[in-house]
C-alpha cells in the first residue's frame, strides 16, 4: 500500500514539475488506482504484487469513497462561499437608507444631479415620489416613459382598455406584440425594462367615483391623460378633495393644451376653466377627429416635465397658467387662469385662502 501511495506522490510531483494541469495529474492517479484495484481482483491471494499493493480491493474502494466525500464537501463549500460572495455584492449594489442611491443609479441620474435646480436632493424627492397616471394612451405613454426614466420611485397606472393596433400610431409605450394585452400591463413591462429601480402599480380597471378617493390617497401627484370629460371632471373633483396637485392635458388633431391645477396653492381647478362639458359633437375624440402621431408625445412629455418640477420644486410651473400648442402652425401661447368664486368644486378652498 505504501508503494502505491509513493507512486501517487511521485506522479503528482512529476506532473507539477512538468507543468501538467491538475486535471491531467488526477487522471494519471485514477488510472493507477484502477490498475491496482484490477490487480487486487484478478490476482490470487498471496501473490507478491497483490500483497505489495494492499492485499484487498475493498481497502482501496473505501479510501476512494472517503476521498470522493472530501472532494464533494470541498466543492459544496466553495460554491456556498461563492454564493455568499455574490449575495454580498448584490447587497452592496442595493442602496441603504443612509445611501439612497446605488452606484448604478447615480450613473443613471447623473445628468439630473448636475442640474442646479435638481441636484441630489431633487433626485431623492423623485425617488420618494408616488405619481398616479390616469390613462395609458396617447398622453399617458410619453408621460409614463419619462417619469420612469427620470427616476420617479413609484408610478401608478389606471386604465381599463386593451392595446389595439390603431393605438400604435401614437401610443409609443405599447408594442405590436402586446396587441390585446391590457394597457396597464403592457405599460408595466415597458417601464420595468426601461428602469428596474422603480415600482409600477398597474390598476386594470376604470376610474370610478367609488374607488377614486381611496386610490388618490396613495399618491402625491396626479396626471390626467384621459380623453373624455366625465373622467376629467371626476379626476378634478377627487384631486381637489384630496389636496393633490393635478397635471392635466388634452389633445385633438394638431392642438394640445396643458395646465397644473392645485387650488390648495391658490390656483383654479379644472372645473373653474371648463364649468360645463361641451355639447355632444363639439369636442370629438381622437378616434372621431384624428390626431397627428407626435402631438401626444409633445404634450405628454410636457406633462412629465411639469410633474418633475412639482416634485423637485424646480423653476416655475404651469400653476395658474395654461399652455396651448398648435403643432400645425408651430405656435404656442400661454393664458393666465383665475379661480372662479362660484366654482362648486374649489370655491371653498380658494375662499379659505383669500383668493
Amino acid at each position: 500500500m505504501i508503494v502505491v501511495l509513493a507512486m501517487m506522490g511521485a506522479i503528482w510531483a512529476l506532473g507539477w514539475g512538468l507543468g501538467a494541469p491538475k486535471r491531467q495529474r488526477w487522471i494519471m492517479i485514477a488510472v493507477l488506482l484502477a490498475a491496482v484495484i484490477i490487480a487486487q481482483l484478478v490476482l490470487p491471494e498471496g501473490n507478491p504484487l497483490r500483497e505489495a499493493t494492499g492485499g484487498d480491493a475493498r481497502l482501496w474502494l473505501l479510501l476512494i469513497g472517503f476521498a470522493i466525500l472530501i472532494m464533494g464537501y470541498r466543492t459544496i463549500l466553495r460554491r456556498l462561499r461563492a454564493r455568499i460572495s455574490q449575495d454580498r455584492s448584490e447587497q452592496a449594489a442595493v442602496p441603504s437608507k443612509a445611501e439612497p442611491f446605488s452606484a448604478t443609479e447615480i450613473n443613471r441620474y447623473a445628468r439630473h444631479m448636475i442640474l442646479r435646480e435638481v441636484g441630489g436632493l431633487g433626485q431623492k424627492r423623485l425617488k420618494d415620489a408616488k405619481v398616479l397616471v390616469i390613462g395609458a394612451g396617447g398622453l399617458g405613454s410619453p408621460s409614463l416613459m419619462y417619469l420612469a426614466a427620470s427616476g420617479v420611485g413609484t408610478i401608478g397606472i389606471i386604465d381599463d382598455d386593451v392595446v389595439d393596433g390603431s393605438n400604435l400610431q401614437r401610443q409609443i409605450i405599447h408594442r405590436d406584440a402586446h396587441i390585446g394585452m391590457p394597457k396597464v400591463h403592457s405599460a408595466e413591462v415597458a417601464l420595468k425594462e426601461l428602469n428596474p429601480f422603480i415600482d409600477v402599480w398597474p390598476f386594470n380597471r376604470r376610474l370610478t367615483e367609488e374607488i377614486s378617493e381611496q386610490l388618490f390617497a396613495d399618491f402625491d401627484l396626479i396626471l390626467d391623460g384621459t380623453d373624455n370629460f366625465a373622467t376629467r371632471y371626476l379626476v378634478n373633483r377627487t384631486a381637489v378633495r384630496a389636496g393633490k396637485p393635478l397635471v392635466a392635458a388634452a389633445i385633438s388633431q394638431w392642438e394640445g393644451q396643458i395646465s397644473v391645477f392645485d387650488p390648495s396653492r391658490g390656483t383654479p381647478c379644472y372645473e373653474c376653466i371648463f364649468p360645463e362639458a361641451p355639447a355632444e359633437g363639439l369636442a370629438p375624440t381622437c378616434a372621431e377627429a384624428g390626431v397627428i402621431g407626435p402631438l401626444p408625445g409633445v404634450i405628454g412629455s410636457l406633462m412629465a416635465v411639469e410633474a418633475v418640477k412639482v416634485i423637485t420644486g424646480a423653476g416655475e410651473g404651469l400653476l395658474g397658467r395654461m399652455m396651448i400648442y398648435d403643432a400645425l402652425y408651430a405656435d404656442s401661447r400661454i393664458m393666465k387662469l383665475k379661480p372662479r368664486e362660484s366654482c362648486p368644486v374649489c370655491g371653498d378652498v380658494n375662499e379659505k385662502l383669500g383668493k
